[in-house]
C-alpha cells in the first residue's frame, strides 16, 4: 500500500471510530440531561417512541456503563490506528520513502495531533454540547440503537457494572442505579430564583410560583384578618339590623358578645330566610363557629374548612382569646397574590421605589423588593419596623436596613444594599403606610 493510500485510510478510519465515539458520548449525555417529565407525558399520549426512550433511562447506571465502555474502546481504537497508517504514512512521505527516526518521530507527533483534534472536538465536545441541546430528540433516535447495543453486549457491560460497585462497597460508598430526578422545594426555589435573576422566568409567573411553595410552610395567623380589622355583629342585634350591615359591607360575620368571644356565624343566606324587619336576635339565625389555632398549617385549615362546609373560621391563639378570621379567599389570595385592598402595593414613581400598606405580609415585601429581609417574630411590615426600632415609630421616621444581595444578584451587585423604610401614616400606633426604597449610595 503506497503512503498516500495508507494516509487517506488512515484518517478515513480515525474520522470512522470518531464517529463511533461521538455515537456513544451523545448516548451518555442525552440520556442524563432529557426531560424525563415530559417523556412520561408522551408516552402517557399513547408515544411508543418516548416509551421506549423512557424505558432506557430508568437503567441509568447501566447505560453510562455500556457508554463509557463503548468510548474507552473506540479511544484505544484510533490510537491503535493512528499511528501505523497515519504516522508511518507521514514518516513515509518525509523522508521520500526512505524511513528515518526523525520522519517517524515528526509523523507520528502529527497522527497523535491530528487524532486527538479530532476526537477532542467531533468525538467529544461537539455530540456532547449537541446531545445537551437537543436532548430529547437525541434520546429518542438513539433509543433502537442503544436498546441494542445494551442488549447484545449486556453480558459485559454487566461485569464491568459490578465491578465498579464491589469497589464502591469496598469504600463503604452505597451504588446508585439510577440519577435521582425529584427536586426538593428547596432546590425549586433555588431554581426559580436563578431563572428570574437571568430573565428567563417572568416575574409574575416566579412570585406565583414562590407562593406555592411557601403555602404548606405558612400558618393561619399569616393568612387571617387580624381582629382589629374584622368586622362584627353584637349578640345582641336583631335580623333587620344585620341584614341592614350586610347591604353595605360583608355578607358573613361572627357574632360576638361584650368580652369578646365568638357565639357563631351568621351569613346572608341565614338573614334572607327571615322577614326584611324581624326583630329576632341574631343568635336565633347564626350557626356554629370553626374555631382554627393560630399555629395550623395552611394546607390543614383548607381541609378543616372543605370537611366542614364552611368559608370563614375564626382564629384563637393559645390563650383561646379570637384574634381573627380566615376564609377560603384569604387562603387562595396566598397563592395567585390577589389581596385584598388593605394589602395592594402601590409603586410610587422611580426604580426601587414602593409604597406598601403597614400590614402588607413580610413575604410578600420579601418577593416585591427580592431581598430577604430580617427574621422575627412578626408577620406584616409594620411588625418588622416595630421589631426594628424596638418601639412605636412616629409618623416620619426613617428606618435603614442593610440587606445582603440575593444569589441572582451576587455577579450584579457586590455590596451588600441599604433599604429604607420611611412611616408615612400611623394608625392604631401602628405603621399603617410606608414608603420603601433602595438607597442609591447601597446600589454601588
Amino acid at each position: 500500500m503506497s503512503p498516500v493510500v495508507s494516509l487517506l485510510v488512515g484518517v478515513a478510519v480515525v474520522l470512522l471510530i470518531t464517529a463511533a465515539t461521538a455515537y456513544f458520548v451523545a448516548q451518555e449525555f442525552a440520556y442524563v440531561a432529557v426531560d424525563r417529565s415530559r417523556l412520561a407525558s408522551r408516552a402517557a399520549d399513547g408515544d411508543r417512541t418516548a416509551q421506549r426512550t423512557l424505558d432506557i433511562t430508568r437503567r441509568t447506571s447501566f447505560l453510562l456503563s455500556g457508554a463509557q465502555l463503548g468510548i474507552t474502546v473506540t479511544g484505544l481504537l484510533v490510537g491503535y490506528v493512528a499511528e501505523p497508517l497515519i504516522g508511518q504514512a507521514l514518516g513515509s512521505l518525509l523522508s521520500g520513502g526512505a524511513l528515518t527516526a526523525t520522519a517517524v518521530g515528526i509523523g507520528a507527533f502529527v497522527a497523535l495531533a491530528f487524532s486527538t483534534v479530532v476526537q477532542m472536538l467531533l468525538g467529544e465536545l461537539f455530540p456532547k454540547n449537541f446531545a445537551i441541546a437537543r436532548s430529547e430528540r437525541v434520546a429518542d433516535a438513539l433509543a433502537p440503537s442503544t436498546k441494542a447495543y445494551l442488549t447484545v453486549l449486556g453480558p459485559v457491560i454487566w461485569v464491568f457494572d459490578k465491578a465498579a460497585e464491589l469497589l464502591l462497597r469496598a469504600l463503604r460508598i452505597q451504588p446508585v442505579h439510577d440519577v435521582e430526578s425529584a427536586v426538593s422545594a428547596t432546590d425549586l426555589e433555588r431554581v426559580v430564583a436563578d431563572s428570574r435573576a437571568s430573565g428567563t422566568l417572568p416575574d409574575d409567573i416566579g412570585t406565583v410560583i414562590d407562593r406555592i411553595l411557601d403555602f404548606p410552610r405558612r400558618d393561619v395567623e399569616h393568612a387571617m384578618v387580624p381582629r382589629v380589622r374584622v368586622g362584627f355583629v353584637a349578640h345582641t342585634a336583631s335580623v333587620a339590623e344585620v341584614r341592614a350591615k350586610m347591604a353595605t359591607g360583608h355578607t358573613r360575620y361572627p357574632v360576638l358578645d361584650r368580652t369578646d368571644n365568638v357565639l357563631g356565624i351568621v351569613q346572608l343566606v341565614d338573614v334572607l330566610d327571615e322577614p326584611a324587619h324581624s326583630t329576632r336576635p341574631v343568635t336565633a339565625v347564626s350557626r356554629d363557629a370553626l374555631f382554627l389555632p393560630t399555629f395550623m398549617p395552611l394546607p390543614d385549615a383548607q381541609q378543616q374548612l372543605r370537611e366542614y362546609g364552611q368559608d370563614l373560621a375564626c382564629v384563637l391563639d393559645e390563650y383561646g382569646t379570637f384574634v381573627g378570621i380566615v376564609t377560603l379567599e384569604d387562603l387562595v389570595e396566598e397563592i395567585v397574590g390577589e389581596l385584598v385592598d388593605e394589602h395592594d402595593v402601590l409603586e410610587a414613581p422611580g426604580e426601587d421605589r414602593w409604597v406598601m400598606p403597614g400590614d402588607t405580609p413580610v413575604d410578600e415585601v420579601e418577593r416585591r423588593i427580592n431581598h430577604k429581609l430580617p427574621d422575627g417574630d412578626f408577620e406584616t411590615l409594620s411588625g418588622l419596623l416595630i421589631h426594628e426600632v424596638g418601639d412605636l415609630p412616629a409618623e416620619g421616621d426613617v428606618i435603614e436596613l442593610t440587606l445582603e444581595p440575593t444569589l441572582g444578584e451576587r455577579v450584579l451587585h457586590a455590596e451588600a444594599r441599604v433599604v429604607r423604610f420611611e412611616i408615612l401614616a400611623i394608625e392604631r400606633h401602628v405603621p399603617a403606610r410606608v414608603r420603601v426604597q433602595f438607597d442609591e449610595e447601597g446600589d454601588a
